[in-house]
């Protein structure tokens, strides 16, 4: 009976989020949406088309630190395929978990343990979303008069997050944790596999100060993304101070991390409507569009990039066990 609901759940989780953006489309006046879109001024989005090389840049800086620090072999070009693979299907999958994606990739390129590039890939991840965390808070305090809901569930959402890393960066707790998963959760003809899986996490494990760099670089190639977001608001001639938007957007695009729809759709829409209508002088098809057009750029232009690069990769087929030994 709760597998059964468990797995409607699945099924429906995704949507809920495409649902409010049907909604919102549905509430709005679509006259409105459409002269919205075509109010941008083109130079705008070729701006922000471009700061996707510095970007990215920065980016696979940040991953390098963490893969050479877990003593993994990845070259700077592969590290960026990959990473673009990860973020074709993450851009397409609740909650970015596609992302995930990168590691058979990695796998077949490293012969490094699976476990260990999991690890890896969820580091390099969490570090990077961390580094949005502190805009976040700003924004929060920011809103506190006008959305005062917004810091106690920003604060709640960051402990529980620190709480977690905390608790898995000890190998003694995260193996007992994974172990009892194992034991009473995972069918048994699949225990001994995952087993060997888990057994694999801890190996080469990053040091604290070793992520510190790291942090600092996912603030700066954060804050190349919402200057993105920030050349289609001019674009669409919205007058919001750049600070504000810069501290006040993350808030929609970790909205975006729920993983109740793809690729943040609906979830970071309506926060960022909500927010924005509220503080500025703006209608709300101006910022569903400026977060749609945002969307594109910063997801779906690199998912294209991802899809190109990932014709020019051949993966053999592997069965689970070939893929956690």
């Amino acid at each position: 009976m709760v597998q059964n609901i468990i797995g409607k759940l699945k099924l429906v989780l995704p949507f809920i989020g495409l649902v409010i953006l049907a909604y919102l489309i549905y509430s709005l006046d679509p006259q409105k949406i459409i002269n919205a879109f075509l109010s941008i001024d083109p130079i705008y989005i070729v701006y922000a088309m471009l700061l996707t090389i510095p970007l990215l840049i920065i980016r696979m800086v940040e991953w390098q630190l963490i893969l050479k620090e877990q003593k993994i072999r990845l070259g700077y070009f592969d590290s960026l395929k990959f990473y673009l693979i990860g973020i074709l299907y993450g851009s397409f999958s609740p909650g970015y978990m596609g992302q995930l994606m990168r590691i058979p990739y990695m796998k077949e390129r490293t012969r490094e343990p699976f476990g260990k590039l999991f690890i890896n890939t969820l580091i390099d991840t969490f570090v990077h979303s961390f580094s949005i965390y502190g805009m976040i808070i700003i924004g929060a305090f920011l809103v506190v008069g006008t959305i005062p809901e917004l810091l106690p569930i920003t604060i709640v959402w960051m402990v529980g997050f620190c709480l977690a890393v905390l608790y898995f960066s000890k190998k003694h707790r995260g193996e007992k944790f994974f172990r009892v998963i194992i034991t009473y959760i995972i069918p048994k003809k699949v225990k001994p596999h995952l087993h060997a899986f888990v057994g694999t996490f801890y190996r080469d494990f990053p040091r604290f100060k070793a992520v510190i760099i790291p942090y600092f670089l996912g603030i700066i190639t954060w804050v190349i993304v919402f200057s993105q977001e920030y050349l289609i608001a001019q674009g669409l001639h919205l007058d919001i101070p750049y600070l504000s938007f810069i501290i006040l957007f993350p808030i929609a695009n970790v909205a975006g991390f729920i993983p109740i729809t793809f690729g943040g759709l609906g979830t970071r829409e309506f926060t960022a409507i909500m927010i924005f209508t509220t503080l500025f002088m703006v209608t709300a098809e101006q910022i569903l569009v400026l977060s749609l057009v945002g969307f594109c750029i910063t997801d779906i232009f690199l998912a294209f990039l991802g899809f190109v690069l990932s014709l020019t990769e051949t993966r053999a087929k592997k069965s689970l066990q070939d893929m956690i030994d």
